[in-house]
Formats: structure tokens, C-alpha cells, sequence
């Protein structure tokens, strides 16, 4: 199962930077507009040391850990949602991705020139938001006229879907997105994501500062200010220092640079799990044999939702789901003496399977 993060921003936002620093690539970039066209998507993972830590007890081949795809979209200017710059090509990018990072440039450069010549972080917000949800608006008037008339006659689900319509309407005419409305019923919300509206798709503000000692400046105050109203998360981190960090090859000079900056942690480290949180994922482990790995799975997700993630012949045969927590593994050491203990768990398949459940599937096809 992939999960898609989409770097977004006006253009010279630093977007390009940010994706090769994520990635390590050399990620096209330049100081002038559309230097990406085609978007470039990176497969970043997501480090977590409950997995080095199960493999200290529980020997495999290899250790896998979890990703997220980051995919770096060329640079929205006012105007994209009726073609400027490109605009329906970029806007039908996003389209595709399961959340958006939006970089927002909260630094000045002489060298670095702002479609707009002025440094306004709020501004280059509005910006990007106004043309996500002309863009709906379009998309949401042309689903109206469809199933007005259906919805007249007394038909239950188009008179619900109509109902969701004029919500998000009256939203987006209201400068809110469709994203910050929490008045959906479950099947209301199961609607409203088959849209695929841009608005709709979670946030996470990407605060780009010049140095590390900025990343609590008026300007990244600003774009907390706005993810607050619009129930979206903030990351603010030095793009530029960022990728020099992971330029540097050997651990060792890495870590004494970082000390030099006075990092604790990378800023990307940060973004990613950020990311991952925004998307609402949990993360599972398999052990033993080839591979230790860390699996990504929607939070809530069942049993054979989990094994489906490993694969689909799992789902369709699931029998059970054999589950101990790292906590067992710290205090018995292996997995035999978990099961003697009395606490492997043998689940079925209403099980919700937890962040950081350790789980053997069974099953048969």
C-alpha cells in the first residue's frame, strides 16, 4: 500500500531543494518559475527505532523499514485554475497524491527572486488555497447538475450527496476548505472523499526558513496561525541547511555538523513524521526469518486489512492474527517465552490491529 505526499508552493519556494535533500537526489532546481515539470516522486523511509530495537532479540536477514512516497510538484502562480503556468496539468498532479505539503517560503534572499517581489508567507497561502478551490468549485458545480434532478424526484443518496455539495460550497465561498469541515456523518464523508477534491486533501505547512535559529520567526508564526484555522500541521526547518546535512556521507561528520547547528534531528526527520501522522497511519511489524519490517497501514484497520498490506493472498485466506507488543518482547526476549507467558494474542478478524503490534499472520488459500 503507498501513501503519497505532494510537495506544492509557489514557485522558488524552495520545493526542489527540500525534495532532493528528502531523497537525496539531485532533484532539477532553479531561481526562476517551472523549473519542474514533470514531477519527480522519491520513496523517503520512515526510520523508527522500535524496529532496530525488535532486531536486537529477534535475528533476520535484513531490516525493512517503512516509506512514504514524496512526489515534487512544479510551482502554482495565481491564476493555475485556468491554465496559467501550466496550471490544470500541476492541479491534476495533486489530484493524485493523499496529502499535500505545502512549502511556504518564510525567508528572504536578494538571490532568490518572489513571483511577487514581497515575502508574505499568509499571501502565498491564500494563494495556493484560492486555486485549489476555484478548482473544486468547478468540480463540485458540474457533480450538482448531475444529480439535481435525481435528487428532486426524492432519490435518498442523491438528495444526501446534493446536501454535501451545497456544505462544501458554502465553505469554499466562505474561504474555508473543504478539508476544516467536521460536520460529515460517515457516510457523508465517504461522499465527499470520492471527489477527490484538492481542498480536501490534509495540509502539512512547510515553514522553509534561512537558518535554524528562524524556525520560530513572526513569519512561521503566520503559517501557524493559518494551519490552525484550517486543522492542518506546521514543520519549520532550514531547506537549505537541510540539504548540506544530507550531502555529508559519513554518519560521524553528519551528527558533528548537525552539533555545529545546534540539531537535534534533522527537520526532514521531522517533515517525515509529520507526514506520516498527517495521513493517519500506524505502524505494524513482522520478525524473524528473511526480514524484520515495519508495514504502513491506515489507523483503524482490521486484521485482514494488515495482512492484505503484506499480501492480498493473506487477506483472502486470513485465519488469525497471532500478536504479542514490543513491551513483551523487552521482558521475555524471545518469542517463545512470550507465548509461554500466556501473552501472544490470538486475533480474529474484527481485530483492530495497534501502532506497534508485532503480528503473525495465518492463513490459508
Amino acid at each position: 500500500m503507498g501513501f503519497t505526499c505532494g510537495l506544492v508552493g509557489l514557485p522558488n519556494a524552495g520545493k526542489s531543494t527540500l525534495f532532493g535533500a528528502l531523497t537525496r537526489t539531485k532533484a532539477q532546481s532553479g531561481n526562476y518559475a517551472f523549473t519542474t515539470i514533470e514531477p519527480n516522486s522519491g520513496i523517503v523511509p520512515v526510520l523508527d527505532p522500535r524496529l532496530e530495537t525488535i532486531s536486537q532479540y529477534i535475528k533476520a536477514d535484513k531490516v525493512v523499514p517503512t516509506t512514504l512516497e514524496f512526489v515534487d510538484i512544479a510551482g502554482l502562480i495565481k491564476g493555475a485554475s485556468t491554465g496559467e503556468g501550466l496550471g490544470n496539468k500541476f492541479l491534476g498532479h495533486i489530484r493524485e497524491v493523499d496529502a499535500i505539503a505545502h512549502v511556504v517560503r518564510c525567508f528572504e534572499d536578494s538571490n532568490v527572486p518572489h513571483v511577487s517581489d514581497t515575502i508574505d508567507p499568509a499571501d502565498d497561502i491564500d494563494t495556493i488555497n484560492t486555486e485549489l478551490m476555484i478548482s473544486d468549485m468547478e468540480t463540485l458545480a458540474r457533480r450538482k447538475t448531475k444529480i439535481e434532478k435525481l435528487a428532486k424526484s426524492g432519490n435518498k443518496e442523491a438528495r444526501m450527496h446534493l446536501t454535501v455539495i451545497e456544505k462544501v460550497i458554502e465553505s469554499i465561498n466562505n474561504n474555508c476548505p473543504a478539508r476544516a469541515i467536521k460536520v460529515f456523518s460517515e457516510e457523508e464523508q465517504n461522499f465527499l472523499d470520492s471527489l477527490t477534491l484538492l481542498s480536501s486533501k490534509p495540509v502539512l505547512y512547510i515553514c522553509n526558513v534561512m537558518d535554524p535559529s528562524d524556525t520560530d520567526s513572526k513569519q512561521v508564526q503566520k503559517v501557524k496561525k493559518i494551519a490552525e484555522t484550517d486543522g492542518s500541521s506546521t514543520v519549520a526547518l532550514a531547506g537549505k541547511i537541510e540539504g548540506e546535512i544530507m550531502e555529508i556521507e559519513d554518519p560521524d561528520e553528519r551528527q558533528m555538523f548537525m552539533d555545529e547547528m545546534g540539531l537535534k534531528e534533522t527537520g526532514l526527520d521531522r517533515m517525515i513524521i509529520a507526514g506520516y501522522s498527517l495521513l493517519q497511519l500506524v505502524t505494524f511489524f513482522t520478525a524473524g526469518g528473511k526480514e524484520n519490517r515495519a508495514w504502513t497501514i491506515k489507523n483503524n484497520s482490521t486484521a485482514p486489512q494488515a495482512a492484505g498490506v503484506i499480501h492480498t493472498d493473506f487477506e483472502k485466506g486470513f485465519i488469525r492474527a497471532e500478536v504479542y507488543s514490543l513491551e513483551d518482547l523487552i521482558q521475555h526476549t524471545t518469542e517463545a517465552s512470550i507465548k509461554e507467558s500466556g501473552k501472544l494474542r490470538v486475533e480474529g478478524k474484527d481485530y483492530i490491529v495497534q501502532d506497534g503490534d508485532i503480528v503473525h499472520f495465518r492463513f490459508n488459500v
